[in-house]
């Protein structure tokens, strides 16, 4: 199998993206089981809801369940992105966007500054909008060309 440099590249973003989900995994066990251990949580006040955490598991949570929203979207189009043998802008893309989700995490379980939080966000929407539409139009191309 001939993996273009490029599509190196784009692997390594989305293991990238993948181990910020599952640091945020590990950092949220580092948070939850020590306080069922020490019994300042009980496994009852959270068996159902999670209003028995208090606020820095909360702040974990969000930000691991913020890693299956928009980069669901950059999975199904980074997949498409190695169909079509990705292109240098289209690698560039994705790692801002890898970038912005670790800023975005960040923001998440410290400070929750909300203004930066929401600026990480926005910044990689965008990134990813233009990931897809570059997409798009390589598709249509594509399509053209048959």
């Amino acid at each position: 199998m001939n993996v273009t440099p490029n599509a190196l590249w784009l692997i390594a973003a989305i293991l990238a993206q993948g181990a910020l989900a599952l640091g945020l995994l590990w950092y949220l066990g580092t948070i939850r089981i020590p306080m069922v251990m020490k019994g300042e949580v009980r496994i009852d006040d959270i068996a159902l809801e999670r209003k028995g955490w208090p606020k820095r598991e909360w702040q974990a949570s969000n930000a691991f369940d913020n890693q299956f929203q928009l980069p669901v979207l950059l999975y199904v189009g980074a997949g498409l992105a190695l169909y079509f043998g990705p292109t240098l802008f289209e690698v560039a893309l994705v790692w801002l966007f890898v970038i912005s989700r670790y800023l975005h995490a960040f923001v998440h379980i410290t400070d929750n500054h909300v203004v930066r939080r929401f600026t990480a966000y926005f910044i990689g929407l965008v990134l990813l909008c233009a990931f897809w539409l570059d997409l798009v139009i390589r598709l249509l191309f594509a399509a053209g060309g048959m």
